[in-house]
């Protein structure tokens, strides 16, 4: 099984976002996916770099004046600031009516919906190559690899249509996803990441030809909040391809894997051609941001269930930070798909 990565996912490197009311360092940092690329290395996987398929598959999912927004937006920042200043929104529009400002700080609130997405030197090279690793993933698919690992980084399932949050830019399963289309006129995307794909759901909701799946706990009580309720099943010709799995925070791997189960149940029977899995490896019981508890043999019965369902089939990286068992986690799931699909 083939991975893809670019070393300049790893430019995008924040110190700090805000949190619970306080600054604290930030949990999406570059080491995430070195650890993870260097377990792929010592355990036989060959690792490739994307190619470019340039900003028309990005813009396929995202508003076009928010994909170029962040091509120049760091520099724009600092053309005006403090030499201490930090690339952090701190106004936002609140009901979204209105207009995008040409002020940079209006603009910022604007395109991006929290503190958590702050924009560095590289940000726009990094957010770039990680969508380009799950293009890259998606067209392998596409010519008629089983199974492609896309290691992007930031990660991306948060991003909505035309909003950065949750540490995510691009959303890259999306972009994937909609890759897909392009062969197949059945694609699911399941999310297995802790956190709800919000920005998933805002993308795929009145979708109809890509059926959306997260896993996760009550948004009502856990982040990212707002989106991924039980009774949010889509609209419009997408009504029906929406489903949202609950958990309760502190359960385990029975609770996780019939959630699986059941998600599984629904792709089939949606009717799905190909799959894409937002694979996040923050269910992990060590995890910083974790609710759940998955251990390493967890993740391997996950890729082992994900891997029998055959289909032609794009992991895309999303969370899973700097815990103890990272590296483990994502060596026991990916190694058991191998396993699975050879």
């Amino acid at each position: 099984m083939k991975a893809i990565f670019d070393d300049r996912q790893l430019g995008h490197a924040p110190e700090i976002y805000f949190r619970r009311g306080k600054a604290m360092p930030h949990q999406e940092q570059p080491l995430r996916a070195v650890l993870i690329r260097d377990m792929l290395l010592e355990n036989g996987f060959a690792v490739d770099a994307p190619r470019d398929f340039g900003l028309e598959p990005i813009q396929a999912v995202h508003d076009p004046d928010y994909v170029t927004f962040f091509r120049d937006a760091h520099a724009r920042f600092r053309a005006n600031a403090d030499d201490d200043a930090l690339a952090i929104p701190t106004m936002h529009p609140g009901v979204r009516r209105g207009k995008c400002p040409t002020d940079i700080h209006g603009a910022m609130g604007w395109w991006m919906t929290d503190t958590s997405t702050p924009l560095t030197e590289n940000t726009w090279d990094a957010i770039y190559w990680s969508a380009q690793t799950a293009i890259e993933a998606a067209e392998r698919v596409i010519e008629g690899a089983p199974m492609v690992y896309g290691l992007s980084r930031p990660p991306g399932h948060h991003a909505m249509k035309a909003g950065a949050n949750g540490f995510c830019f691009f959303n890259n399963a999306c972009i994937a996803a909609q890759h897909l289309t392009h062969k197949w006129k059945k694609v699911a995307l399941l999310d297995v990441d802790v956190h709800t794909g919000n920005g998933s759901l805002d993308i795929l909701y009145e979708r109809g030809d890509i059926f959306f799946c997260s896993i996760h706990p009550d948004p009502a009580s856990f982040p990212t909040f707002f989106l991924g309720h039980a009774d949010e099943t889509g609209a419009g010709a997408g009504k029906g391809t929406s489903l949202n799995l609950l958990l309760e925070q502190g359960q385990g791997e029975p609770e996780v894997m019939a959630r699986l189960d059941q998600a599984i149940a629904a792709i089939t029977d949606f009717g799905a051609e190909a799959l894409v899995v937002s694979l996040g490896f923050d269910m992990a019981a060590d995890d910083p941001l974790a609710a759940v508890k998955v251990y390493p043999q967890g993740f391997a019965e996950m890729g082992r269930k994900i891997s029998a369902m055959g289909l032609p089939t794009v992991l895309v990286q999303e969370g899973g930070y700097l815990g103890p068992s990272l590296a483990e986690n994502a060596r026991s799931f990916l190694t058991a798909c191998r396993d699975t699909v050879a």
